[in-house]
């Protein structure tokens, strides 16, 4: 019963660990302020997206960002946010997933999510809450994604090289 789209107790206790670290990074280990937010919350994701596949991540993502933001709030609860986090699972999922995890889909995944994502949709939810210019927000959001991409680099392959070995002791032993 090892088919990655069949229920486990397994699964389901990883991806909880997996959204309450996500949770946990995002909310308290986090440099925040009301336009950009530095974290290392994209771990848990990548985590999510190279166990358990697209669909899962997307899932995680969505569930970690509401819980936080409802049971840790910043401001207010604005979904888009929720979307965005999704997205960010679901694509870290389809370049990530079953182990396809090399510096190529690593930086392909980081720049679709940046661009598209962080610089796209995550700013113009900002402009809808915050009523300051798309073009404003922009070039201070631009630089903490440019910051970002090596070390999320770094950190989604040392995460990978984690995993392996954590599945090769657990199949050895």
């Amino acid at each position: 019963m090892n088919n990655n789209n069949s229920f486990s107790v397994r699964r389901l206790a990883q991806m909880a660990l997996l959204i309450a670290l996500e949770i946990i990074l995002s909310r308290f280990v986090s440099i925040a302020t009301p336009i950009v937010k530095i974290s290392f919350s994209f771990l848990p994701l990548a985590a999510m997206a190279i166990l358990y596949g697209p669909a899962y991540a997307a899932a995680g993502a969505g569930i970690a960002d509401f819980l936080g933001a409802t049971l840790f709030p910043i401001g207010p609860y604005f979904p888009g946010f929720t979307l965005s986090a999704a997205l960010t699972g679901a694509v870290y999922g389809f370049f990530l997933q079953k182990n396809r995890v090399t510096v190529g889909r690593t930086l392909c995944a980081i720049l679709v999510i940046d661009i598209f994502i962080q610089l796209g949709l995550s700013t113009l939810w900002l402009v809808m809450i915050t009523d300051k210019a798309f073009l404003a927000l922009i070039p201070v959001r631009a630089m903490k994604c440019a910051a970002m991409i090596p070390i999320k680099l770094v950190g989604i392959k040392a995460l990978d090289s984690v995993l392996k070995l954590t599945r090769r002791t657990a199949a050895a032993g």
